[in-house]
């Protein structure tokens, strides 16, 4: 076999292109700088764990036919368990990251693609040069450095791309995946792990004859209600089937769609058992008929399929709503029942002990700041009569570090538009950044109850969030603590198409 000998430059130019490669830790230390196009700091010395994050066109076989184009995020381990990057068989997403709360984190995000990118770890608490602002975005073939403490609970977070006015596409395209937070608290539950505990991603897309993804948002509909595909994909895939054993399961569900709303439930009309929100266990399980998923929303649900026969093939499906393109029944999934020696399961009454934030302590708990979603002038999605600006912050998006406060997003809906519920009166799932908070309140105005009641009884607001369903006419006040890390966060709608049309603004934290 011939020796091959490859000097400094050959091996910084292999490792940036994502080559499977073995390095000592000195000579790894001696390419950082040089790797490092921009840094984000929050820990000193070495990390606990190190990854490499790659962000690149690829191809996928989804269909029978032609590959279709993607974009992925292609992960590997450089320090750490082997099995803190997690892939998901024959998907485009990206790996699974699994960590447990202290780990420092160390993560190097090179952009392969043609554009500009960068990466925001959503629901994570974590310094605002690890955020993911658009502002930090690097070009094609630069590398930007996150170094960060893991802070968070035991929970299902995820992250995806956040430049300014790509988002959309760039997640459309294949660019996601999955952050798992584990500790010990968890475990002393004994709920469903391993191959029992499943990821189930849902995206809808919109494939055109030769199997390639077609986003196109330059047309009326695409603008007012997002992107809407008509195929629907588990974990990057069509016609989802799962097999699974008669025992207890945790099925970590997430709306990894741009804009589509899902009202979720399984076929027979068997209650969720729901165990975990955005921000991770509740204090009790929840029985819920069905549940309401926004994009970026996830929800941990606990099923015993030991409870069906062997041979059913359960069907979990979206049930038909007044949300954009909910007006009929489909599948998303279906779990075919094994005929296996049925399994024990129990479902824990009480899950969590976390902190809960009194709402008595907010400094403008009588007063909140109150941020009005609407359509503006030109035909463009504003808060406040505003649009995103990189660096600009108004008078009322400046909060004092420490401070606990109340936020009240107002949906104008139809109000003063004289166009009754149409096109623009549309939800906005509205996503904090850099935080978890509680729901405080809902209030929906006289006239637009009809949206909202398709879909009410599905809302989980106990427990933490970093994203929001706003209806058309609601009001929901959220509790916050701006603890930790001052500096400059987002606030937007999660539609992906909304955000990216300027219905994102920055918050500011101000050590007082």
């Amino acid at each position: 076999m011939r020796k091959y000998v490859m000097d400094r430059r050959q091996f910084l130019r292999y490792l940036a292109y994502g080559g499977i490669f073995t390095v000592s830790q000195p000579l790894l230390s001696a390419c950082r700088p040089l790797l490092s196009e921009q840094t984000a700091t929050e820990f000193h010395g070495d990390p606990d764990v190190e990854i490499r994050l790659t962000a690149k066109p690829d191809v996928q076989q989804i269909f029978t036919g032609s590959p279709t184009e993607i974009w992925r995020y292609q992960g590997e381990v450089l320090k750490g368990p082997s099995d803190t990057l997690i892939s998901l068989p024959g998907s485009y997403l990206g790996p699974t990251i699994s960590v447990k709360p202290g780990t420092q984190l160390r993560v190097y995000f090179a952009n392969e693609l043609p554009e500009q990118s960068i990466v925001h770890w959503h629901g994570l608490h974590v310094p605002d040069h690890a955020d993911g602002h658009p502002r930090l975005a690097v070009g094609s073939g630069e590398t930007y450095v996150y170094n960060y403490r893991v802070m968070d609970r035991a929970g299902t977070y995820w992250y995806h791309p956040h430049p300014h006015g790509r988002t959309g596409p760039q997640v459309y395209l294949g660019l996601a995946g999955l952050f798992l937070i584990h500790d010990d608290e968890e475990a002393s539950l004994d709920l469903p792990a391993g191959e029992k505990d499943l990821p189930i991603v849902i995206q809808d897309r919109i494939f055109d004859r030769t199997n390639q993804l077609d986003y196109n948002r330059s047309g009326m509909m695409s603008q007012m209600l997002g992107m809407l595909g008509d195929e629907i994909l588990v974990n990057g895939l069509p016609d989802a089937k799962i097999t699974v054993d008669r025992g207890a399961y945790r099925l970590r569900l997430m709306n990894g769609s741009n804009a589509r709303i899902y009202k979720l439930a399984w076929d027979d009309g068997t209650p969720l058992h729901v165990i975990g929100t955005d921000g991770g266990l509740l204090e009790r399980p929840l029985v819920r008929d069905y549940v309401t998923l926004a994009p970026a929303q996830r929800l941990d649900v606990w099923v015993d399929f030991g409870a069906w026969e062997p041979g059913t093939n359960l069907q979990m499906v979206n049930l038909p709503s007044a949300a954009p393109g909910g007006g009929s029944e489909f599948p998303i999934f279906t779990a075919s029942i094994q005929d296996t020696v049925r399994q024990a399961a129990s479902l824990p009454e009480r899950l969590t002990r976390h902190e809960v934030l009194d709402s008595a302590q907010a400094v403008n708990a009588n007063a909140p700041r109150v941020f009005t979603l609407e359509m503006g002038r030109g035909m463009r999605w504003t808060i406040n009569g505003r649009q995103f600006d990189m660096k600009d912050v108004a008078r009322d998006e400046r909060v004092q570090l420490g401070d606990i406060e109340v936020w009240e997003f107002f949906n104008q809906g139809s109000a003063g538009m004289g166009m009754g519920m149409g096109m623009m009166s549309q939800p906005h799932p509205m996503h904090v950044h850099g935080l978890q908070f509680k729901v405080v309140e809902r209030r929906i105005d006289a006239g637009e109850e009809r949206a909202y009641q398709s879909l009410k009884d599905g809302f989980v607001d106990e427990g933490w969030h970093d994203t929001i369903l706003v209806m058309p006419g609601e009001r929901v006040r959220i509790l916050m603590h701006f603890k930790d890390f001052s500096g400059l966060y987002l606030y937007h709608c999660h539609i992906l198409e909304h955000e990216d049309m300027g219905m994102m603004r920055n918050y500011q934290v101000i050590t007082p």
